[in-house]
């Protein structure tokens, strides 16, 4: 995505890792992906490696943030960077493009993350959604495959391939183009409607509500969790088994109830389905 940018002799493109002192390793395994719930969903930080000092020394004309969603949140090493001191240094005042990537739900992530940069003084300008195009059940079974085994493969031979397409990641390249064009012109302001122009971004209303009623149950676990100790406690550890247990349950038998509400519901909500898909397509925040 960033090709145009690195092509133009106008422009310098640094790149910034966010890592973890204690690294998430990848793949997961079974108990740490688990575990790793309350703290992300109530965005509790980890310690983090800083910045290398050339990165806090520069003036930055643009932020791209890429970041990923982890149970229906920005990951915590991108929270735990944007409360950092070194975030409020590079990002105040700037206008930021966000990039995610996710395998299907990443509406409510948006809207905390619309937060945090708002909490840095940053100014949203862009954000393009990166997801799985496949059915939700089908994204469920190799998206686990992909994070527990590493393997981004067609599970068992029948399955589609986890995760965002290799297509739709070779194809962001046609984003880079209106992202020149506002940097040199330092003008954002109809940079997301530009962005829309390519499909930036596609909200679906289902996913949108699934989404909402998933954060607030997500808030009563990870609450309840997180008073259990910390990750290393065996009562905690026992609870976060059980959350595995309703995890799966909301996916399989929550989740298509939740489908056929929306269905029914679908023609007395059309007005509010079309200015929520109106709003989370924007780089606007509530107020």
């Amino acid at each position: 995505m960033v090709a145009s940018l690195e092509s133009s002799s106008e422009v310098q493109v640094d790149y910034h890792e966010i890592q973890p002192v204690e690294p998430f390793d990848f793949p997961w395994k079974n108990e740490d992906f688990y575990n790793a719930f309350p703290e992300s969903f109530l965005q509790i930080p980890c310690e983090l490696k800083p910045p290398d000092p050339g990165v806090l020394e520069k003036d930055y004309d643009l932020i791209i943030m890429a970041y990923q969603v982890w149970y229906l949140t920005p990951s915590i090493p991108i929270n735990s960077f944007l409360i950092s001191d070194a975030a409020k240094k590079i990002l105040a005042g700037k206008p930021v493009v966000t990039l995610i990537a996710c395998r299907n739900m990443w509406i409510q992530a948006q809207e905390k993350m619309k937060q945090l940069l708002a909490n840095v003084d940053a100014n949203l300008v862009g954000n393009i959604a990166l997801v799985d195009r496949h059915i939700n059940n089908i994204s469920v079974i190799t998206i686990a495959q992909w994070m527990l085994s590493g393997k981004k493969t067609r599970y068992l031979g029948i399955f589609p391939k986890p995760g965002v397409a290799d297509r739709d990641i070779d194809n962001a390249v046609r984003f880079g183009p209106p992202i020149l064009a506002s940097l040199l012109q330092n003008d954002y302001r109809n940079l997301q409607d530009k962005l829309l122009a390519l499909d930036a971004v596609k909200v679906s209303p289902y996913l949108a509500l699934t989404d909402e009623r998933g954060n607030i149950l997500f808030g009563k676990w990870a609450n309840f969790i997180i008073k259990k100790g910390d990750k290393h406690s065996a009562k905690r550890k026992k609870w976060i088994k059980v959350f595995k247990i309703y995890l799966l349950f909301a996916i399989w038998v929550i989740a298509p109830i939740v489908f056929i509400v929306f269905l029914l519901t679908y023609l007395p909500s059309i007005g509010k389905i079309r200015k929520d898909k109106k709003y989370y397509s924007s780089v606007n925040q509530k107020v």
